[in-house]
């Protein structure tokens, strides 16, 4: 049984009122008792409905300073009253506690992670040199210096490329920019290097991977003092929204212990300690797994990786920092994942066949007030980008191409999850 000793503050400052992986970690730890306080931007997000949020606490503004984000922690710690658990929920919220980690452990228990460390896997730049050092197979990578430079290396990478930012969670948010683009020609690739030059984003081009059924992999785990890993394991997407290259919105537990050996690898080669979520894609050609991203925090869909003992990543992170015993992990392959809003077919099937009901990001019996919300406030939503596209497009804006009619054919995600839509 895990003891609610110590109180827990989930941070997010990007600001995505969808963000389900926020709600996946309430409910993990509120279920057990403890004290659960969401730092995030107030942003009108049905996770704040949850019964088992003791208290929200305004969130560091998206781009602000370190010292900033640092004031705003102390005052939350100050409101919180006693030493917490502090979990990032986003890139940009992890990044930022790996930074100011001397200085936040006066008031909030943390791993011990190497200096800067979460910046540096999170950085799409610096990735393919972190695999080729241990040894991983990664998409052939090239960073442009010039527009020039981009039309040549999408000729050269050959099309369609994708294109990602070295530094997504600095992307302005008004500036247009998503974290990763699939490109048709190298006239895009030189385009989009200019708009982003404006914005002194820094832009890489890669190898596409098609995208196949089965082809789509993540591995969610938590990396305690010792280097242990504990309440993940792997998984593959089922449904992804943007279809092939978005969040994964339907998923399934599957053993892969080559995967589990590569991560493994991974980690002990790093020193990394804490939560993390790494995607990969298998190229068809050679059946390898390919590293895409590399996220030091948990993925929005950890859930999945609940196991027969109730431990996933946000759980251990809480046991190993509070000096609790971990227990065993009792592995569950073939337990699934559905985002409702994302998948909403899928969910629907799975409501009307409970036996094979899977864990859903939203729907909870024991705490319901976060679905009404969120449905509520998915239909508005919905409403607002479908009034937008009836509106006739200016002059020489090209239309949008639709996502995957199979699933919500007419829903986007926001925020975060938008900026990683194909272009």
């Amino acid at each position: 049984m895990l003891d609610p000793c110590v109180p827990v503050v989930l941070l997010r400052i990007d600001p995505n009122p969808f963000h389900h992986g926020t709600l996946g970690a309430v409910r993990s730890l509120g279920r057990c008792g403890v004290e659960v306080h969401v730092a995030a931007a107030p942003d009108g997000s049905p996770v704040t409905r949850s019964r088992y949020v003791t208290r929200t606490h305004p969130a560091p503004r998206p781009g602000a300073p370190l010292h900033e984000i640092a004031a705003g922690l102390r005052r939350t710690a100050a409101r919180v009253g006693r030493p917490a658990v502090l979990i990032p929920v986003d890139d940009a919220g992890a990044i930022a506690v790996s930074r100011l980690r001397e200085p936040l452990t006066e008031s909030f228990l943390l791993p011990e992670q190497p200096e800067h460390l979460a910046e540096y896997v999170a950085d799409k730049a610096r990735l393919p040199e972190l695999c080729r050092a241990v040894g991983i197979d990664h998409p052939r990578t090239l960073l442009p210096r010039d527009a020039h430079d981009a039309y040549t290396a999408a000729e050269d990478l050959g099309t369609p490329v994708v294109a990602k930012w070295s530094h997504p969670w600095l992307l302005p948010r008004d500036a247009g920019l998503r974290s990763t683009c699939l490109l048709r020609s190298p006239e895009e690739a030189m385009r989009l290097y200019e708009k982003g030059a404006a914005t002194g984003a820094e832009l890489l081009l890669q190898q596409y991977l098609p995208a196949r059924p089965g082809g789509d992999w993540f591995f969610h785990g938590y990396a305690d003092r010792h280097g242990a890993l504990h309440g993940g394991g792997a998984g593959t997407k089922q449904r992804a929204w943007p279809r092939g290259a978005g969040l994964t919105a339907a998923g399934r537990w599957a053993p892969a212990p080559e995967l589990r050996t590569t991560v493994r690898q991974l980690i002990d080669a790093l020193g990394y300690r804490g939560i993390f979520d790494i995607d990969f894609r298998v190229d068809a050609t050679t059946g390898s797994h390919y590293l895409l991203d590399f996220n030091p925090r948990p993925g929005a869909q950890f859930r999945l990786f609940a196991d027969g003992t109730g431990l996933d990543v946000v759980r251990a992170q809480y046991l190993d920092l509070t000096h609790q015993p971990l227990p065993a992990g009792r592995a569950l392959p073939g337990r699934t994942f559905v985002v409702e809003n994302y998948a909403p077919l899928t969910a629907l099937r799975a409501l009307l066949h409970p036996s094979a009901a899977p864990e859903f990001a939203w729907h909870a019996q024991d705490d319901p007030a976060p679905t009404r919300a969120m449905a509520a406030a998915w239909s508005r939503h919905v409403a607002a980008r479908l009034l937008r596209r009836a509106r006739p497009a200016p002059v020489g804006v090209p239309a949008q191409a639709s996502g995957d009619p199979t699933e919500s054919a007419t829903a986007a995600p926001a925020a975060t999850a938008e900026r990683k839509a194909s272009c």
